[in-house]
């Protein structure tokens, strides 16, 4: 089955790496018509963009913050008024500061919110605003994690925000279905990414052979890649997933609620 994003204009958060690069990537090769890519790496940003637009896709990297309250609305102003619209929108950005029950402070509490619960869902809001305005269809993904079951004890704070996106997801699922908008959101498993590598080897001191160990004890012998994430994303945003909306994927390779 090929993806076609029939020159469609979409946004990206988190897209200078990892599972957001891949997206952007992979949306540029199924014809998407624009793209907005944004990250906190001016320099890398600069770097994808131009790499989406020799693919022919126009491209452009807006750096932004999304613990900076006034970036959600910079952003989407910023597509619309480089691209006219927004047609789908992929909020794939986020912290994965570790912080428990014993340990979190507030500063935990308030950065992890701000990027993973508050900038998605001004995000969605101004998106979804510009979709009705034009009285046009529209899709969305939303990046969650499959921590928002419930999340190890070091993620707590992490895991409420995850849950919080995903019950987002599904309102405006709710909330926008007359309007022809779809909204769906990935649950996303433990995935190898540039983020995580630093996480896991430097962050948390596994080392350098912590990889090759997940790998190995993984069912499928390796951890997700970007580009598996990418698939479904695009295939979210895509016109093949026909009137499909409020649903939260578990890509992961345990089954929730298994008794193991």
């Amino acid at each position: 089955m090929e993806l076609h994003l029939q020159g469609k204009v979409v946004l990206v958060t988190g897209a200078t790496q990892g599972i957001g690069r891949a997206i952007a990537e992979m949306l540029a090769r199924a014809g998407a018509g624009g793209l907005l890519i944004t990250g906190r790496d001016g320099k890398r940003g600069d770097a994808v963009a131009a790499e989406l637009a020799a693919i022919g896709t126009p491209s452009i990297f807006v750096a932004a913050d999304l613990g900076d309250a006034q970036a959600p609305a910079l952003l989407a102003r910023a597509c619309i008024e480089r691209f006219g619209r927004i047609d789908g929108l992929v909020n794939a950005a986020g912290l994965t500061d570790r912080a428990s029950f014993l340990d979190a402070g507030l500063d935990d509490w308030t950065s992890l919110f701000a990027v993973n619960a508050r900038a998605p869902f001004f995000l969605m809001q101004a998106a979804i605003a510009d979709m009705r305005k034009r009285g046009e269809p529209g899709a969305i993904v939303n990046i969650l994690s499959i921590n928002a079951h419930c999340g190890s004890p070091e993620l707590a704070v992490y895991s409420a925000t995850k849950g919080a996106l995903a019950t987002l997801t599904k309102n405006a699922a709710n909330a926008h279905r007359f309007d022809r908008i779809r909204v769906n959101g990935i649950n996303v498993g433990w995935t190898d990414t540039p983020a995580e590598r630093v996480m896991q080897a430097e962050t948390l001191g596994h080392g350098a052979g912590w990889l090759d160990a997940a790998n190995a004890a993984q069912p499928f012998g390796r951890l997700l890649k970007p580009d598996d994430i990418a698939n479904l994303a695009v295939f979210l945003l895509s016109d093949a997933a026909g009137p499909m909306t409020g649903a939260v994927i578990d890509q992961e390779q345990s089954v929730i609620g298994a008794n193991r």
